[in-house]
């Protein structure tokens, strides 16, 4: 191995390590609690290094969320591959979006949530959001109906799930609900 090799294999390292730290302290204490001083007393490496890798926390976040959108569609499409049928793949998709963001809330708000410096929507978007809505899209465009265009079924459905997630962990609607409302979502905006 080259000298040049090692040294990007210890950078990458390094940028792992800080990705993996500030989404270990968002999630015991909120986003909040990450900063640039406290990710390097964490890793034992000093401020500039931590700089070398990311410019400040935005980009942190938006690390954290490409992470977490590769995660979540490999949660999805996991769900959905052991369903059969179509109302169970669009259940299997709608509980393993809800289950990511109950097990995740500072992954899922820095994917949605936080500003991370990602483009959503466009032709910049990168690969894992894209991915992310890939895979919802893959379930989900099965099911849209005739005549109703599959990205934007798939659109309203995500936003029904974000907004039960949402509503879920601000305890604006009470958890024991959540399937009568996967239920709800399956069968009657899925209409299946």
């Amino acid at each position: 191995m080259s000298v040049q090799e090692r040294k990007e294999r210890e950078r990458a390292g390094r940028e792992r390590l800080i990705v993996a730290t500030a989404r270990e302290l968002a999630e015991q204490q909120g986003w909040d609690a990450v900063t640039t001083r406290r990710l390097a007393e964490r890793i034992e490496y000093s401020q500039p290094v931590l700089y070398s890798h990311f410019r400040g926390k935005r980009e942190i976040i938006g690390a954290v969320a490409l992470e977490g959108a590769t995660e979540m569609a490999a949660a999805v499409r996991a769900a959905t591959s052991a369903a059969d049928g179509p109302r169970a793949r669009v259940a299997a998709l709608a509980r393993a979006y809800l289950d990511f963001a109950a097990r995740n809330p500072a992954v899922y708000d820095a994917i949605f949530q936080l500003d991370g410096g990602l483009a959503y929507a466009r032709e910049d978007t990168p690969e894992p959001l894209k991915d992310a809505f890939a895979a919802l899209l893959e379930t989900l465009g099965e099911v849209a109906g005739e005549g109703v265009h599959p990205g934007l079924f798939t659109e309203t459905f995500w936003a029904a799930l974000h907004g039960l997630a949402t509503l879920t962990r601000a305890r604006r609607l009470p958890p024991e609900h959540t399937e009568v409302r996967v239920g709800l979502l399956v069968d009657r905006l899925a209409a299946l």
